[in-house]
């Protein structure tokens, strides 16, 4: 299977007053990371230094990056209409949603999963479903964890993971079977047109 597995870093935990700094996404085919998006964000405010500590993202490593609206566009085009994945998907996508709704921006149009509910359907009985519990449970390359990048392929592997026990088990793992497993509310982003489009400009 295709799809992308995204991560944000942000400046805190609520999405209609924290913003996004970060934001990561990895194109998978099959189990591999093939290609990357990555890019730091300027909030337009200082970093709480308790995300700081989280992420280790500081002021001073987002002075000189873009605004949102100018990233979202580009993440867009990356992610086409592939599947969507995230770890505690529901976090990303509503701080996502909320940048993409602001702005009337571009976003990425394919349907978003949720690795974390997946895991716990699919993989019962670990002793917790961080992604770092889970990423280290498997045996699959580690490193660092909390930068968007590499969150994003330790999410990837563990959806391929997940893909590939479903179907050993003769369980169908295409979008909507998963989406049916984890009886999650559909996450999709609202696709505005271009403004010029809008405006019904030349």
């Amino acid at each position: 299977m295709e799809f992308i597995a995204f991560d944000l870093e942000t400046t805190g935990i609520q999405p209609k007053t924290d913003a996004i700094v970060e934001i990561g996404a990895v194109r998978f085919d099959g189990s591999e990371p093939a290609e990357s998006f990555c890019a730091l964000i300027n909030p337009g405010r200082p970093i709480p230094p308790e995300a700081s500590a989280v992420n280790g993202i500081t002021d001073e490593m987002v002075a000189g990056s873009p605004a949102v609206e100018s990233v979202l566009t580009d993440l867009a085009a990356f992610c086409g209409d592939l599947p969507l994945v995230a770890h505690n998907a529901p976090f990303d996508f509503k701080f996502l949603l909320s940048a993409v709704e602001a702005h009337k921006a571009k976003a990425p149009s394919g349907v978003v999963l949720d690795s974390c509910a997946l895991s716990r359907i699919v993989f019962p009985g670990m002793i917790n479903y961080k992604l770092g519990t889970l990423v280290n449970h498997f045996g699959f390359p580690a490193g660092d964890f909390h930068r968007a990048e590499i969150d994003s392929v330790h999410c990837g592997r563990l959806f391929a993971h997940i893909v590939e026990s479903l179907e050993k088990g003769g369980q169908s793992a295409t979008v909507p079977a998963l989406l049916e497993l984890t009886k999650q509310t559909l996450m999709k982003f609202p696709q505005y047109a271009n403004q010029s489009q809008q405006l019904g400009l030349f």
